[in-house]
């Protein structure tokens, strides 16, 4: 009779304690007795009988198993990872896809697909093409730009020049597989006059308004390598066009072709170095100049992320893929677009097409010289112009070359001296080291009298397209 009193005793302590415990431990702790109140009723005042048996029974599920708790916290642990890992996708979808303003634009590519498919307006398929693109480059920018805060300033530099010409290489890669030479030729070069004319003069316009107070300085040294690059691009284009207008060819159509791919891969050689040089000597002046944001004040603002480097990752092979696509398109639509709008194909290769590609490094030098970072200004339009006619154009000559498409560095008379004309320009407008507003204004009326004199340009050579 005692036993049986000792173990009523410890069952309604053991039942106290029990019952003080919160819900969440008592069904990690007994998984299978489901709700508690309904095994034990703890708050009746019902007598249990004293018997030994029924006690026995009783107190059976009360045995602890620790495999039980530990396999519930892994559950538990798992649950919540998962859950976060939910909530960090979808802050990383707000972030990339809805935060920004310019994506209401990003309906105009399914629209665009849609009309190639229902309809035959060349013409709207292209326009709305077009528009969709705008949207992605300008995040394929912003990607790159968080993928730069974990890589470092150098990588980072890199990474933000190739995805930032990103649009223009698949355009052009496009154009090349259907045979449309003139149009991948008219399309780099474009890139390259919009990023040293419309880009950096709206920077510096943009910039010279803003702090209209006081001159906006510069490093020179990095203007000065990268005038350099551009006049060897100058002189890699300009002598295939040389010998063929003179013809002074030793094999008619040949010899160009020849000297165009021994100039590209010696233009690679050389981009190369400078990567080389980038990226091993750090402590020079010519080092990437995001290296700016290290040594300025509101560094650390600019430097944290807002999505993860692999969600940056994906993000970049996502839009990478899309913009591809609607590429494929964009490119399709191009000479239908130019008869029903009757617009010529060079307006549309050298004007339209790289406005679209530049839309990042638009809205990111204009912002940086608004906040008074012209070096990352210069890096961005400059730089980018740099890796265009260093390493796209030669690389393009080289997948020609392997996919047997005669494509060359003779960009033709016209647009040759155009791309003399401009480096020289902009060279002038670097060499003091200093911007103001009104150089803006001076690029920016060049631009329109280059868009002028594409407008009124009848391709000599159609061929090709």
């Amino acid at each position: 009779m005692m036993s049986s009193l000792e173990a009523f005793c410890g069952f309604k302590s053991l039942a106290s304690v029990f019952k003080s415990c919160p819900l969440k431990l008592k069904l990690v702790m007994f998984p299978e007795m489901g709700s508690i109140e309904e095994k034990v009723d703890l708050d009746s005042d019902e007598e249990i009988p004293f018997s030994g048996a029924r006690t026995t029974n009783k107190m059976q599920p009360m045995n602890f198993e620790p495999s039980h708790i530990l396999l519930n916290r892994r559950f538990s642990a798992s649950w919540v990872i998962r859950k976060v890992h939910r909530i960090s996708i979808l802050r990383s979808i707000h972030i990339v896809l809805f935060k920004a303003r310019i994506n209401f634009l990003l309906p105009f590519g399914p629209l665009a697909i849609m009309l190639h498919y229902l309809t035959n307006k060349h013409g709207l398929v292209f326009f709305f093409s077009l528009v969709g693109i705008i949207p992605l480059a300008e995040r394929l920018g912003y990607a790159t730009e968080q993928l730069a805060c974990v890589t470092g300033p150098t990588v980072g530099g890199l990474l933000n020049a190739t995805f930032g010409n990103a649009t223009e290489m698949i355009i052009s890669m496009y154009a090349l597989k259907n045979g449309m030479i003139r149009v991948v030729q008219q399309s780099l070069l474009g890139s390259i006059l919009s990023n040293m004319l419309l880009v950096l003069g709206c920077a510096f316009f943009c910039g010279g308004l803003v702090h209209h107070h006081k001159v906006q300085i510069f490093n020179k040294a990095t203007a000065i390598v990268n005038s350099g690059l551009l006049l060897m691009a100058v002189m890699g284009i300009l002598f295939p066009a040389v010998l063929h207008f003179t013809h002074s060819e030793v094999h008619k159509g040949k010899s160009e072709i020849a000297l165009s791919r021994v100039s590209s891969c010696i233009m690679l050689v050389a981009y190369a170095s400078y990567i080389f040089f980038q990226l091993k000597i750090q402590n020079n002046l010519y080092s990437s100049l995001d290296e700016v944001r290290e040594n300025n004040d509101e560094a650390e603002e600019e430097d944290v992320p807002e999505i993860t480097h692999w969600e940056a990752v994906g993000w970049l092979a996502a839009l990478t893929l899309w913009i591809s696509i609607l590429s494929g398109y964009l490119v399709d639509a191009i000479q239908g677009a130019s008869d029903s709008m009757n617009i010529p194909v060079a307006f549309i290769s050298v004007v339209l097409l790289p406005i679209v590609g530049n839309a990042a490094e638009h809205a990111s030098a204009i912002m940086f010289a608004m906040k008074d970072k012209l070096d990352i200004t210069i890096g961005v339009a400059v730089g980018s112009s740099t890796q265009i006619s260093m390493f796209v154009i030669p690389f393009c000559v080289i997948v020609g070359w392997i996919m047997g498409k005669p494509m060359d560095l003779n960009f033709q008379l016209f647009e040759t001296a155009t791309l003399f004309i401009t480096v020289l320009v902009v060279a002038f407008m670097l060499q003091e080291g200093q911007s103001n507003y009104f150089k803006g204004l001076m690029l920016i009326l060049c631009y329109l009298i280059v868009a002028a004199s594409f407008f009124v340009h009848i391709d000599p050579s159609n061929d090709d397209d």
